[in-house]
């Protein structure tokens, strides 16, 4: 039995998992990692427990599977996106801490930014807002407080690297310096029409050239962990961002296929197919994952609160002691009678965009019981996909008949069966959750010549359960009609 071993590095532990040839999990290992916070609104990880707790888990999730690295067919990488690291090329070592894509050290560069007006240009270029979220602020924070980072920097001596990059620099002992277009796409200095470094961004910066690596499609071959580090060599055959992968691992390779991750927040991600959306609704335009050829575009949209409003009903509520209770007690009500929670605790993401945004309960009665407020709490995690759905549907000219889920909240059957309802489509909830770990060994499959095509692959793919809309269009049209006056009220006017 040959396997291949995904490499899952996310933004608090590192996964290690293997697939057999049927797609199926074989084994799988993780360990979670220090978070650091120097300053209020700062992140880092040291660079060495990313490193050190990736490789940690590899062995375990082998041991697991009853297998060895002999045999391993390939590894496929998935990532945490945007998180920025920068180190010496002459002895691999990070010069700072790696700075976590949830930073917000640089959000005042990107505010004077926009009021230059270069946030277009930075759109029109890369599809991305100008937001500390993305690396190119990140890199030239590094350059600009690390003591002799920009006099190394332009000596060439400095690499910067998305943590894919990274940790294949460091597996093959700094033979491998490259990263793949989902990555790329995500530093704000790509430009995703031409498919390279951008002069123009690399000058608006003050980025040199020679910090940045090659870029590559994410099925490919990217070469081979130095022996020292696992035991033997590995082909690393597949790199790909986090959602990206995601959105493979649910085989979306079609324009219109959509996929959402419940997580903390919500991740929804649309294949456009060859056009780059210029979106009207504040989504954000990239490149999918692909083995070989010119990559995909897809849109993406993000809510700030999905399950993390579920763990504050548990957490400062107090009216539910664990998640799972969450749909036990939804379903103690036929309805949440006419109260909207609006989870606008940081603000509103897409399509709204309104940062001075606040959480809201509407409609609240007299008769009003906690089990409303759970079932109400849920409706708007729903509430606020179905939002982008929307706005993507409107973008692309696409009809959505099919939403792909995965994330923690996805097995929450009340919320999927109330997310069919609201947007009038199939929610399909797969049998494999790890699926952005699936996505990585996916294309890493691919370009190892352990599958022939996404047609084999579709042969793996196996449903869980598919949710089906209910109701009819005039009560969604009245839920949906309460929803947006409840949004209202949490703006400030």
């Amino acid at each position: 039995m040959k396997y291949i071993l995904a490499l899952d590095q996310g933004t608090t532990s590192s996964r290690a998992i293997l697939f057999d040839n049927h797609g199926k999990v074989a084994g799988k290992a993780y360990q979670e990692f220090r978070q650091i916070y120097p300053k209020a609104g700062w992140v880092e990880h040291d660079p060495k427990d990313i490193l050190g707790s990736q490789v940690g888990v590899i062995a375990e999730a082998l041991v697991r599977a009853g297998a060895s690295m002999a045999d391993v067919e390939a590894v496929g990488v998935s990532n945490q996106r945007e998180t920025t690291l920068v180190w010496d090329a002459r002895t691999g070592e990070p010069i700072y801490n790696a700075i976590v894509w949830q930073c917000r050290r640089t959000a005042a560069m990107c505010d004077k930014l926009k009021e230059e007006g270069t946030d277009k240009l930075i759109y029109q270029k890369t599809g991305l807002v100008a937001d500390a979220y993305f690396s190119a602020t990140k890199i030239k924070w590094i350059l600009d407080n690390v003591d002799g980072a920009r006099a190394l920097a332009k000596a060439g001596y400095l690499r910067f690297g998305t943590v894919d990059t990274y940790l294949m620099y460091a597996l093959s002992g700094g033979r491998i310096f490259a990263t793949d277009y989902t990555n790329a796409a995500r530093t704000m200095l790509f430009n995703i029409h031409t498919l390279k470094w951008d002069d123009d961004l690399l000058s608006l910066f003050d980025i040199p050239r020679s910090m940045l690596p090659e870029v590559y499609p994410s099925g490919h071959f990217y070469g081979r962990t130095d022996a020292a580090y696992l035991g033997r060599e590995l082909a690393i055959c597949a790199v790909a961002g986090d959602q990206q992968a995601a959105l493979y691992g649910h085989l979306c390779t079609n324009k219109g296929d959509i996929k959402n991750t419940y997580g903390t927040g919500c991740f929804l991600l649309m294949n456009t197919g060859g056009e780059a959306v210029e979106s009207r609704n504040g989504l954000i335009t990239s490149l999918a994952a692909g083995v070989g050829g010119r990559p995909d575009y897809v849109l993406e949209g993000s809510v700030f609160v999905g399950g993390a409003a579920v763990q504050w009903l548990r957490d400062e509520l107090r009216v539910i002691s664990s998640a799972a209770e969450s749909e036990e007690l939804a379903l103690k009500v036929p309805s949440s009678d006419g109260v909207y929670v609006v989870p606008a605790f940081t603000g509103l993401g897409a399509p709204y965009w309104d940062a001075r945004a606040r959480g809201a309960i509407v409609g609240i009665t007299r008769g009003t019981s906690r089990e409303h407020i759970v079932r109400a709490t849920l409706e708007g995690i729903a509430y606020q996909v179905a939002d982008i759905v929307r706005a993507m549907s409107l973008d692309a000219g696409v009809n959505i008949t099919e939403l792909r889920v995965d994330g923690g909240a996805s097995a929450n059957n009340f919320l999927m069966d109330f997310q069919a309802n609201i947007l009038n489509c199939a929610v399909l909830r797969p049998a494999v959750t790890e699926t952005t770990a699936l996505g990585a060994a996916y294309l890493a499959g691919l370009t190892s010549g352990m599958w022939q095509g996404t047609d084999e692959l579709k042969h793996n793919e196996r449903t869980e359960r598919t949710f089906l809309p209910s109701i009819d269009e005039e009560e969604r049209q009245k839920l949906l009609s309460g929803w947006q006056s409840a949004v209202s009220a949490s703006r400030v006017k």
